[in-house]
């Protein structure tokens, strides 16, 4: 496959560029800086000999790599998103190399006392003897979800270079603002005209995913009344102590600490309040619509019945859907795991199929019209200090998308 430095030097590439998303802004890419990454993924598609390369006015950047079989073959594609999050720094990124991983404490950052430990993250074990690369422990990596270009660009240059792989058409794109929930927003799926696709957006080698929580923010506000603190008897409202009376209303154990597989949650995740007015903003997510629905109504109601209990409208609740669950839309053509899973296990990978904690591009784009499920990058802990990816994975995920494009020569020859 790719060679391993030549891997390593086009990952860097992108991630020593700051791309951090803003969920505040409403233009699209959210942030300037992302063009900077994007504009210099065009020219490379170009380079390596992609044809029809494009960039749009809001920096989605498409491109194909033609079909050289003389027989009719779907059109596939595959994406990938090179915003980070805004969770964590993205800025100045130093990326280090742990060569021979023995299996022990990384020291990330030795003046700070930073050390990746697989104490705490039990799955460094899985990729004793390899290459691993990591933070500095002062910035995120962006191997989310930068291993997953890294591995599209790779696979289509390797494509290029070796003919004699049969494939059909191929369509690759590169999208903003994944990490702030839109990056499917503006993309033109009629213009991609792919049958399917598959997002190179996910975590440990082996992991395919079809099913990913339905999701939903909300925003509760709650005002109260500022008086004097000393003549307050009767009169204040202090709306910190209702905020509280709300947040442990909701059940404790439904939250992201306490839950996994496909059991759903409530998320605080932001909290900024004074006597006067408090502000919660939620996450809410389960896989289960009905569920997911049940979990709104209940926010509803106990914002209902605080109001019914100060006899007047203190607490107001702004629920807005985000995405759903892509597996209603990916079920009815289940031959686009079969292949995918096909692809891993030619490339000696044992395929882990499992339902996502969480949503990709691909869930929105599948109810666009483009089915798309999620195939691993290779990296772990996202969207923090401790993230790293192992080059061996990158190398599988490399190939398990020249398998795809073969099989679906193939099956469709």
């Amino acid at each position: 496959m790719i060679n391993n430095q030549h891997l390593i030097d086009r990952f860097f590439s992108y991630v020593t560029v700051d791309t951090e998303s803003d969920p505040e802004s409403k233009s699209t890419p959210s942030t300037e800086k992302q063009w900077n990454l994007a504009n210099a993924l065009a020219d490379e598609l170009r380079r390596i000999g992609m044809e029809d390369v494009s960039i749009d006015e809001n920096a989605y950047i498409m491109a194909t790599l033609p079909s050289n079989v003389d027989h009719e073959v779907p059109v596939i594609g595959f994406i990938s998103h090179f915003d980070t999050s805004p969770d964590f720094t993205g800025a100045d990124v130093k990326p280090q190399i742990i060569e021979n991983y023995d299996g022990g404490d990384i020291v990330l950052n030795k003046e700070k006392n930073i050390v990746l430990s697989p104490e705490e993250f039990d799955d460094l074990l899985m990729y004793k003897g390899q290459t691993l690369i990591t933070t500095d422990g002062t910035t995120l990596l962006g191997a989310d979800d930068k291993a997953g270009i890294a591995e599209i660009v790779s696979a289509m240059e390797y494509l290029i270079n070796h003919p004699e792989i049969k494939h059909g058409e191929i369509r690759v794109g590169f999208t903003p603002d994944e990490e702030i929930g839109r990056g499917a927003h503006k993309f033109d799926v009629e213009k991609f005209g792919a049958e399917w696709a598959y997002t190179m957006d996910g975590s440990q080698v082996g992991e395919l995913e079809y099913e990913n929580f339905n999701a939903a923010s909300a925003d509760v506000t709650i005002q109260g009344k500022i008086v004097h603190p000393g003549y307050a008897k009767g009169k204040m409202v202090n709306s910190i102590y209702i905020a509280t009376e709300f947040l442990n209303s909701l059940p404790r154990m439904e939250t992201p600490e306490h839950t996994e597989g496909r059991e759903g949650f409530f998320h605080l995740h932001t909290m900024e309040g004074s006597v006067d007015s408090t502000k919660l903003q939620y996450i809410i997510r389960d896989h289960n619509l009905e569920h997911f629905e049940a979990r709104k109504k209940v926010m509803l109601k106990l914002a209902h019945e605080l109001n019914t209990q100060y006899k007047k409208e203190i607490v107001s609740v702004e629920i807005k859907d985000q995405y759903f669950n892509m597996r209603e839309k990916v079920e009815p053509v289940m031959h686009i795991v079969d292949l995918a899973e096909e692809a891993m296990k030619q490339a000696g990978i044992t395929p882990i199929i499992k339902p996502i904690r969480g949503g990709t591009d691909g869930s929105q784009l599948s109810y666009m019209g483009l089915p798309c499920p999620n195939i691993f990058a290779g990296g772990h802990n996202f969207h923090g200090r401790y993230e790293y990816v192992p080059l061996e994975s990158m190398q599988k995920a490399v190939e398990v998308i020249v398998n795809i494009a073969q099989l679906t020569a193939k099956q469709n020859g």
